[in-house]
């Protein structure tokens, strides 16, 4: 899709607008509607996960807010993993208890929670219920789900992958691998695409280090049969000018201004009508004049994809029925196989 079109010029809320439909913070993430919406498959990992990855660039501060259930219950929030060492703070059991005396604290917890919930019927009690319950399991399931010794040397090969160092291969090569254990939505973030300056040697590193393992990911998923059930989706919060920056020390152009009436993202897999391209700009990029996809109708078509009427997942708040489309978004049928 060469016609994706934001309301936002800012980091920050352009990163808002793109993960929740809206500029206001609080909304949930589209993770967290689809999460709502589709249920967690898995029973020892977490329903939404969120991966960092950074380096070759300017980096962009990400907060976690961008992943945040807003005001759906906290069950239905994004995880983030750390990309080094173990995956969730605490995931270790501390010297000297074994796991059926953590079992015993995580009863007498849960049961403690379950008469209050009783008495005050709070839904961020069931949360936490099920947040220790899942905690407990993460234990057993997190360092096998990190453990990339069981992979074969052609795979870590295809991803470009070193297991034991930090990097977007590692984080592509564990998203598959949690696609495999039910894990319903991944968002993979790559911090380093600010480039208002030394652009040539920058984006050069940056493509490198990511070209390959997200090829290697679909690759990888439509080998084992999965791509068909899973949607991968690359983009940005906005795109970049076509024209340069940052005149300066006798250099021209050596950079690119945020830019949000054009620019690109791709799709595939999850029903996704591959082979195509989709949007066309003017002669020097800076307008999308064809076919032109609003956030909105990006999120309209994603959620169509997985199953649903975006005007009707729907959760009220205050009064109000809130989507993650807000108040538009149109579905695209030239993107649906």
């Amino acid at each position: 899709i060469r016609s994706m079109q934001t309301e936002q010029i800012n980091h920050d809320p352009a990163h808002t607008f793109m993960n929740t439909g809206t500029a206001i913070s609080g909304r949930p993430s589209m993770g967290s509607w689809l999460l709502y919406g589709l249920g967690n498959e898995s029973n020892n990992l977490p329903g939404y996960v969120v991966l960092t990855s950074s380096g070759g660039g300017q980096d962009q501060p990400i907060a976690a807010r961008q992943w945040h259930s807003g005001f759906l219950p906290g069950q239905f929030q994004g995880v983030q993993f750390h990309s080094s060492g173990d995956p969730i703070h605490y995931v270790g059991r501390p010297n000297g208890v074994n796991i059926n005396q953590q079992q015993d604290v995580v009863n007498t917890v849960n049961n403690l929670n379950g008469i209050l919930n009783e008495t005050v019927d709070d839904p961020e009690i069931s949360t936490r219920i099920a947040s220790y319950e899942m905690a407990a399991r993460l234990q057993l399931s997190a360092p096998e789900l990190i453990d990339l010794t069981q992979e074969t040397q052609e795979t870590l090969d295809l991803y470009g992958c070193d297991p034991t160092k930090p990097s977007f291969a590692r984080a592509c090569l564990l998203a598959r691998r949690m696609v495999q254990r039910g894990v319903r939505f991944i968002n993979i973030i790559h911090a380093s695409w600010d480039h208002h300056s030394n652009l040539d040697p920058e984006l050069q590193y940056n493509a490198g280090a990511v070209d390959q393992p997200i090829a290697a990911l679909i690759k990888d998923l439509k080998q084992r049969g999965l791509l068909d059930s899973t949607m991968v989706v690359w983009g940005s919060e906005f795109g970049r000018t076509p024209l340069g920056e940052n005149r300066s020390a006798g250099k021209m152009n050596t950079g690119r201004d945020h830019h949000p009436f054009s620019f690109s993202i791709f799709m595939a897999g999850g029903g996704i009508k591959g082979g195509q391209v989709l949007g066309t700009t003017d002669d020097v990029g800076w307008h999308a004049v064809k076919d032109r996809m609003h956030i909105n109708d990006f999120h309209a078509t994603l959620l169509h994809l997985f199953g649903f009427d975006h005007e009707q997942l729907t959760y009220r708040f205050k009064g109000r029925d809130f989507r993650l489309t807000d108040v538009g978004g149109e579905i695209f049928d030239q993107l649906i196989a």
